[in-house]
């Protein structure tokens, strides 16, 4: 029921309203349970119609393996059997007796007694709490739902997204087109499905690709100038990404590539609108680091292309090797640049994938497991979302300017060595090695500081610093 789940959000305690021999904590307990009962009591129609089709596929293969005629009889709760949600309620009556025994046993009470009264609450909403975490974990496949938004919005699918970028590189050359971007993504997203992902995934139906209207699309000439211009001006920018989920204009307009999850009752306890958007703004992130580097590479193998075609032509016609070796040294600061690029790029990709998604999500599978709870299950998914977050540097302004700047630069570079086959444009490849090593200098400066030292980031920081100091890189 939806209205069971809407209320929840909009249900509050009221400080005006609340005597004031009860504590704030206890009213809240209070609260918790109305709402947890209201849902435990109030299925959606759809929710009920999945159990009872489980419960009667359960019965088809008991039936199956007691053969025809009755092979062995029955048990009145085979352990095979499995319960509808109207035979095993969410709320068992046992419970839901025991909760009016005890609400009852205070009501007889001569006298208000805090510390009975207390305990009283406590234990009901324990008993709330158990039921409503087993609603999410257990009849909604909680785990499944994670794994998924892992997959997909935390790119633990690289082979789908490597496919993805492949398909829509040659549509992502161009700017896009602001009444169709959406629907020609779509194109290569589902050839990328077809190519990578099993039919036994049942949750990519739930995905959906977007691409938020754009207010305008650039040229590329004109942000590089902008980006030129002034760092505090850049647009389209992490940081705004992150606090805001329309996307202005950036570099090439498809940064505001965004995914859609479809919820059903009774996820939508944990994955609300805001907690999507987070996840939606994790991705966004992801899938820029992932596009520049397939860029990067894409061309370093077109430049090797067109280095073999030189080297041919030198074994053909002697008179062209001093023009070739010429060429090839003019080009040596361009793939020297493109090399730091794709260190540092790569470095920022297995940190935040390994150091930061892995070790969090294997934290978060440890603490469903051992939690009984849905207010803990609830705290920790929050938790695990705001490591995701500060652990990839996504709330400093700062970095997220910085890296920002990079990706356009490590993009501008790709484009340049496109352009310029031959030699390549000395003053503007200059302009883009003095801009990368300013920021990429900044960045680490900011990295190493103290103030970030000393958070909750230090651990996994320090990894990420040792690994882009290698050999002492940056020092």
């Amino acid at each position: 029921m939806l209205s069971a789940i809407s209320n929840w959000f909009l249900f509050d305690v009221v400080q005006e309203m609340k005597p004031d021999y009860i504590q704030m904590q206890v009213a809240e307990s209070i609260l918790f349970v109305g709402k947890a009962v209201r849902v435990l009591r109030n299925p959606s129609p759809s929710f009920r119609s999945q159990e009872l089709g489980s419960h009667q596929q359960g019965l088809k293969t008991l039936n199956k393996q007691s053969g025809p005629t009755g092979g062995f009889p029955l048990q009145k709760e085979s352990f095979l059997a499995v319960k509808p949600l109207h035979d095993a309620k969410l709320l068992p009556q046992s419970e839901a007796d025991k909760i009016a025994a005890m609400l009852e046993e205070l009501k007889e009470m001569p006298e208000f007694h805090k510390r009975s009264f207390e305990y009283a609450i406590d234990s009901i909403r324990t008993i709330a709490a158990t039921h409503l975490w087993q609603l999410v974990v257990i009849h909604a496949d909680l785990n499944g739902h994670l794994k998924a938004l892992k997959d997909y919005f935390l790119l633990a699918k690289g082979d789908f997204f490597q496919c993805f970028l492949e398909e829509s590189r040659s549509l992502m050359r161009l700017p896009p087109r602001p009444g169709s971007a959406e629907a020609d993504l779509k194109v290569p997203f589902q050839q990328a499905a077809i190519k990578t992902i099993g039919d036994d995934d049942k949750y990519f139906s739930r995905v959906s690709l977007r691409m938020p209207l754009l207010e305008s699309t650039t040229t590329l000439k004109g942000d590089i100038s902008r980006l030129k211009a002034s760092d505090d001006g850049i647009s389209g920018t992490l940081s705004n990404i992150y606090g805001n989920s329309s996307v202005g204009a950036s570099l090439d307009g498809w940064d505001g590539i965004a995914l859609e999850y479809g919820v059903d009752w009774p996820l939508q306890l944990l994955f609300t609108r805001e907690v999507l958007a987070k996840y939606c703004k994790v991705f966004q992130y992801l899938i820029r680091l992932k596009r520049i580097q397939l860029e990067l590479e894409k061309s370093w193998a077109e430049a090797m292309q067109q280095d073999h075609a030189d080297s041919a032509l030198e074994r053909k016609d002697r008179t062209n090797r001093l023009i070739s070796q010429q060429r090839r040294q003019q080009r040596m600061p361009m793939w020297r640049v493109r090399q730091h690029m794709t260190y540092l790029i790569t470095n920022l990709q297995f940190y935040i994938q390994v150091d930061v998604i892995e070790s969090q999500w294997n934290l978060l599978q440890e603490r469903v497991e051992a939690s009984k709870d849905f207010t803990e299950l609830a705290k920790y998914h929050q938790e695990y979302l705001s490591a995701l977050i500060s652990q990839s540097f996504l709330d400093i302004g700062s970095v997220s300017r910085i890296l920002d700047s990079i990706i356009k630069l490590c993009l501008q570079l790709c484009r340049v060595i496109e352009q310029y086959e031959g030699t390549p444009n000395t003053v503007e490849l200059e302009q883009i090695t003095e801009e990368f090593n300013k920021k990429s200098n900044s960045l680490y400066t900011i990295l190493r500081s103290s103030k970030l030292a000393g958070s909750q980031r230090a651990p996994f920081l320090r990894q990420f610093l040792l690994r882009l100091n290698y050999n002492s890189f940056f020092e």
